[in-house]
């Protein structure tokens, strides 16, 4: 029931060390979740496949079926509609999770008991926080393609997540990824060399041509 594919953990060390921002530039600029998603705490950094759960709003009985399936490394990204008047996730969950070894977890809507997560220091991305409850009622389904604000995100797309923002990176484009980030990595470390020695970003950038189209000389 689980396909995902465990990253190595030299993988996984690399893509939190390059950052959601390069990884999603590197890879031409696509698979960013919207702003609204973001960490519980800004030192929260999440890597991992995505084991994905398309559940009902205000109700997480699908929640506890998944953790009953999910193997240590997976991050759950968790679709509950973007709806925020419900904490689908907490900390007893969270205890569990870290338990069964999770990467973390992306919620498509609100959590609850943000302090006691964040000094578990487990990975949650989030739209934002709620105190209410949730029923557990309503089926769902596991491992099945989920849209988050235009972005789908397949069972076993890698996640990567940090303070700037989420970005999805499917496992057939990972090693390219990886290798233009490390090459954007580079061209930025020489960039900042430079101008240390006294060049500028329009040089750098060659944007000489484009101030003169736009009038700005």
């Amino acid at each position: 029931m689980n396909n995902t594919v465990p990253l190595s953990s030299e993988t996984i060390d690399l893509l939190k060390q390059l950052g959601a921002a390069t990884i999603y530039e590197a890879q031409g600029a696509f698979g960013a979740l919207d702003s609204g998603v973001k960490p519980l705490s800004p030192t929260m950094k999440l890597v991992g496949p995505a084991f994905t759960l398309d559940m009902r709003p205000g109700d997480n009985l699908l929640i506890h079926y998944a953790l009953l399936h999910a193997r240590p490394g997976d991050v759950l990204v968790i679709d509950c509609k973007g709806f925020m008047e419900a904490g689908v996730w907490g900390d007893v969950l969270t205890t569990q999770a870290m338990t069964l070894g999770l990467a973390g977890i992306l919620v498509n809507g609100a959590v609850r008991d943000a302090q006691a997560i964040i000094d578990l220091q487990f990975p949650t991305f989030a739209r934002g926080l709620s105190i209410k409850g949730t029923g557990k009622h309503q089926p769902g389904v596991i491992n099945v393609p989920v849209t988050i604000d235009g972005c789908v995100i397949h069972p076993g797309d890698i996640v990567i997540g940090d303070r700037d923002g989420v970005v999805i990176v499917p496992p057939a484009n990972l090693e390219n990824a990886l290798v233009q980030s490390l090459a954007r990595e580079e061209k930025e470390t020489t960039f900042k060399a430079a101008i240390k020695d006294g060049a500028t970003t329009a040089e750098l950038m060659q944007l000489a041509e484009t101030f003169q189209r736009f009038h700005l000389n």
